[in-house]
């Protein structure tokens, strides 16, 4: 009887547990996963400004359960060796930021149409956290320069990824106008010309925040390891996509680029970036366990 009553309350124990681990996880990928489902199904026709206003409020609350959850797995545990900035924690992090973006432009710039673009992977990576541990603490959390580097970077690659994003959205309105064959249909979507200017100054802050990010880097190797920066697959691939964004911006000024070429180098410098970033940090943490 006595045993019985132990294996009860070790699995009620543990259920207990399990649900105030993932519940929380759980609660915000099924808000962002429920407000992309509810424009994707009202797609064929215009929401009200009611289902609008609905889902700003979603997503606001999303981002706060979200951000709460990030605090909680990279500060909020008992860390004597720093913070815990791991591959799925930073990628989960860059997601939380670039909807925060989405939502903070969106209050002006009307891109409901971009949440079902956002929203789904951001519903992914805020999961994967509570179900694969990759745990990569940072010891130079008591630097105050150096946590401002990081937070830079992930800034600078949230905004790249909000303007990859939207660049997609732009093609797809575009060839909505068009009247051209596209898998996905658009109730609504700004002006192409306010979409497109809302894209280059997304990209020029990015860039503003990615030469901070490169020049920072440069000067932490020195200080922290006594050594310049070595040119590492990761820092190539970084230092392409700061060149190809830096040449889109000048073709921009210069030749007023626009258009199919904006998306392209748009794209192009985000795969760059992407591979800088996530390809070294998931070999490194996720099939090497570093």
């Amino acid at each position: 009887m006595l045993l019985c009553t132990l294996r009860e309350f070790c699995h009620n124990y543990s259920m207990n547990n399990l649900a105030q681990a993932y519940l929380p996880h759980f609660v915000v990928m099924f808000i962002y996963l429920a407000v992309a489902t509810d424009f994707w199904r009202g797609a064929k026709t215009t929401a009200s400004e009611h289902s609008l206003k609905l889902h700003t409020t979603m997503i606001a609350l999303g981002l706060a359960i979200h951000g709460w959850l990030l605090y909680q797995d990279i500060f909020g545990g008992d860390f004597g060796s720093g913070f815990n900035l791991g591959f799925f924690n930073a990628l989960s992090l860059i997601f939380w930021l670039t909807v925060l973006v989405y939502w903070l432009a969106n209050l002006k710039h009307q891109l409901e149409s971009l949440q079902a673009f956002v929203l789904p992977p951001a519903a992914l990576f805020a999961l994967l956290p509570a179900l694969i541990s990759t745990n990569h603490f940072i010891p130079q959390a008591n630097q105050p320069l150096f946590i401002a580097h990081i937070g830079i970077a992930l800034l600078a690659y949230s905004l790249f990824t909000f303007a990859a994003l939207h660049a997609l959205l732009m093609t797809i309105a575009e060839r909505s106008l068009h009247n051209k064959p596209t898998l996905i249909k658009l109730p609504s979507f700004p002006p192409l010309m306010v979409m497109e200017g809302l894209l280059f100054r997304v990209i020029a802050l990015g860039f503003i925040l990615l030469t901070i990010t490169l020049i920072s880097g440069m000067f932490f190797s020195e200080q922290l390891y006594g050594k310049p920066l070595e040119f590492t697959h990761k820092i190539v691939f970084s230092i392409a996509s700061w060149l190809i964004y830096g040449w889109l911006l000048f073709g921009r000024y210069q030749y007023g680029w626009r258009g199919k070429k904006a998306i392209n180098i748009t794209l192009i410098g985000f795969v760059l970036l992407l591979l800088a970033y996530v390809g070294s940090k998931f070999i490194l943490q996720v099939l090497l366990g570093r």
